[in-house]
């Protein structure tokens, strides 16, 4: 699996939510401002040839889908930014975003019981 570029990005964020959809119909819900149909278009088939989506042909027209899932991608754009940024530490990047974020004592119990929730 390869990164993302930003528009690419949020072309697949449309994709995730409407599982099935035509360029048509993913123009409106791109943020501001909105691209021009011929550059969706031209990025929906390179997520095509990248493996990310694919399509049904309905008519003289392709309804696109997803091939991989938002949880898959998330999992890879996580272990990328561990990489580069935290040495692979997932401690450092919890602790990062704790300081950041100035989490409350409670937030980090909340946390440390879903993760541990999560692995029973």
């Amino acid at each position: 699996m390869i990164k993302l570029a930003k528009r690419e990005e949020q072309i697949m964020q449309v994709f995730w939510d409407l599982n099935k959809a035509f360029i048509r119909d993913i123009i409106p819900l791109l943020p501001d401002p909105k691209p021009h149909y011929n550059s969706v278009a031209t990025i929906v088939k390179i997520l095509a040839e990248k493996g990310f989506l694919n399509f049904e042909t309905t008519g003289n027209m392709h309804c696109f889908f997803p091939v991989i899932s938002r949880e898959e991608y998330q999992q890879f754009a996580l272990k990328d930014i561990v990489s580069q940024y935290f040495d692979n530490s997932y401690p450092r990047m919890l602790a990062f975003f704790a300081k950041e974020q100035k989490l409350t004592e409670n937030e980090l119990d909340e946390i440390v019981n879903i993760i541990k929730k999560d692995k029973v």
